[in-house]
């Protein structure tokens, strides 16, 4: 550890220390999943102000383990062949989704004068390090327009599509199936010794998710070991409330260091442009998830969550906050996880290639 890095322990107390305060706020003032929305938006201002901030990805891989582990837990038999029922709807709802964010990118880009390519990368939901990954690749892209774009949309998603969920209008609804994810009668007991089988499975999951380049190895692998072991019998002991509301703050402090105002060139246009994005893009889905909702018989709380283009990390969190089917969120964000991580990028890369030349070609 270098002389510079003898800081980082402290440092990271300190954010430690913002991210639990904000948590405490917003569950006091009853705020929707508060120990994620209260610690991201804690360190975020936080770190606005110019505080210097330190979250290690590892606490944050960690909490994204525990996520996986839970919402494999929901994956039954019944709920594997209902899934696999939904296969075309679910494929052809992410073809609308990434359309409509296309179409978006253009239009945006049109009125804002910003490079297409940037503002097209920037606006795929749901695949954060793909997207930057991607953008690194392809010269000429203007890598600040996607991260920033990126990561707005995803604390827009987070704030606000915790806050229409739990809306009376969506949270009274009953929903197709019920899933838990964790017991409000818990005893840390309970977790011995069926426990014991799962870490050691859980962690070779990772590597081998990790060798094979899945994306997402964290949540990817905890998911499928969960549930394969779940199809052969050996279900899983579910998580203490107290561990998951961990995980949430972890995950939340994370997030809110992401966003960096700082490095971003022509502020105002940007944050008009994010904002204006995200909202429309959260319009889109939302719109969408009503004609799944009518069309499958399935609540639109789960459809919401489902077709929600964030991380399906926190929608399983906010899935599980709602008790809506966490199965089905997860299948359709798993999808398309995966969908954006192999099919997106080489279309992407194809397209903005011809883009270019077609640009160097007319000019």
């Amino acid at each position: 550890m270098t002389k510079k890095d003898h800081t980082l322990p402290f440092v990271f107390l300190k954010t430690l220390i913002i991210a639990i305060t904000g948590g405490v706020i917003a569950y006091l003032i009853h705020i929707p999943i508060p120990w994620l929305l209260g610690s991201m938006i804690a360190v975020l201002i936080a770190s606005s102000l110019g505080l210097k901030l330190y979250w290690p990805s590892a606490i944050r891989d960690i909490a994204i383990v525990i996520v996986g582990y839970s919402i494999g837990l929901s994956f039954t038999k019944d709920a594997i062949m209902f899934i696999l029922s939904q296969l075309p709807t679910i494929f052809l709802s992410t073809i609308v989704v990434i359309s409509f964010c296309v179409g978006l990118a253009f239009v945006i880009s049109k009125l804002t004068q910003l490079d297409f390519p940037s503002v097209l990368i920037g606006s795929i939901p749901g695949g954060l390090s793909q997207m930057l990954l991607l953008g690194e690749e392809i010269k000429s892209i203007n890598l600040s327009i996607v991260t920033f774009l990126q990561v707005s949309r995803l604390i827009l998603i987070i704030i606000f599509v915790p806050l229409f969920v739990f809306s009376p209008f969506v949270a009274t609804e009953t929903p197709r199936t019920v899933t838990f994810i964790h017991s409000p009668m818990f005893r840390w007991g309970d977790l011995f010794p069926n426990i014991l089988l799962f870490i050691p499975v859980v962690i070779l999951s990772i590597f081998i998710a990790r060798k094979i380049k899945l994306p997402t190895p964290f949540l990817v692998g905890p998911i499928f070991a969960t549930a394969i072991i779940g199809l052969f019998g050996y279900i899983g002991p579910t998580l203490p409330s107290t561990l998951l509301d961990a995980s949430q703050l972890m995950i939340g402090a994370y997030i809110g260091l992401l966003f960096d105002l700082e490095q971003i060139e022509y502020k105002f246009k940007m944050m008009t442009t994010a904002v204006a994005s995200g909202a429309l893009l959260l319009f889109g889905s939302w719109g969408l998830s009503l004609l799944l909702s009518y069309v499958k018989d399935i609540s639109f709380s789960t459809s919401a969550l489902s077709l929600a283009p964030g991380g399906m990390d926190q929608m399983g969190i906010i899935a599980a906050e709602i008790h809506a089917d966490l199965s089905i969120v997860a299948g359709y964000q798993l999808f398309r996880l995966f969908f954006i991580f192999f099919v997106v990028p080489p279309l992407l890369r194809w397209f903005i290639h011809y883009l270019y030349q077609k640009n160097y070609r007319d000019s």
